[in-house]
């Protein structure tokens, strides 16, 4: 592995969860797991110790569950970027993690190009949603917000580029940057390019919120 390879944490109860995790990852370029710890407890003493860049932390773990875990994981200084990747994908679930400060949420049904992009998504920063958890999410969003005039949707969306508004309905959709560069055949840099000018034409303050303006405007209908 070289220097700048991203550092990956596994924290799950089931070991052979985080058997087959570590195998998915081991063979993916540019990462490397740096441990594993079969409680939140233990995830936040190695995550101080091993500083990695992204921690994969289940939602049910013994001594100290998940989403406990977050919040003290988020506290260290550097603090990983935290994706609970778990087989509870339930709204409540969904939304205690991403208020304790999650940065996404996976299924454990994903791919394995699908966990290999969410790390690397979660190393740059990127929100991480599984596809089936950004409708949860949305709607949670969509139904505390209420629904917008179609007018005020229109015009928050009418200094967009058609570019702009390809990666928006990609973003409504769930998908990483990585994702997003691969269907339109544009590198993360620029599609990361695309998602900021989203973000300052919409006033959309995350991908999420974005996310939520791609549905409110029928665009991923």
């Amino acid at each position: 592995m070289t220097s700048d390879s991203v550092r990956v944490l596994l924290a799950d109860d089931e070991e052979m969860i985080r058997h087959g995790v570590r195998l998915i990852l081991r063979h993916a370029d540019g990462i490397e797991v740096v441990g594993e710890a079969a409680d939140g407890a233990e995830a936040v003493r190695l995550a101080a110790e091993l500083r990695p860049q992204v921690a994969l932390v289940d939602i049910r773990m013994p001594v100290l569950d998940g989403l406990a875990a977050i919040e003290q994981l988020t506290a260290l200084d550097p603090a990983p970027q935290v994706v609970m990747l778990t087989t509870f994908g339930d709204e409540e679930n969904v939304t205690r993690a991403l208020h304790a400060g999650a940065t996404g949420f996976l299924l454990k049904d994903e791919g394995p190009q699908e966990l290999i992009s969410a790390v690397r998504a979660a190393a740059n920063g990127d929100a991480v949603l599984s596809p089936g958890v950004t409708g949860t999410v949305i709607k949670r969003m969509l139904q505390g917000g209420g629904s917008p005039r179609p007018g005020a949707v229109d015009q928050r969306l009418a200094y967009l580029t058609e570019r702009e508004r390809e990666v928006l309905v990609m973003l409504g959709q769930g998908l990483a940057n990585l994702e997003i560069g691969r269907q339109l055949g544009i590198g993360v840099g620029t599609v990361k390019t695309h998602v900021g000018a989203i973000l300052e034409k919409t006033g959309c303050g995350s991908r999420v919120q974005a996310a939520v303006l791609a549905h409110q405007a029928g665009l991923t209908s």
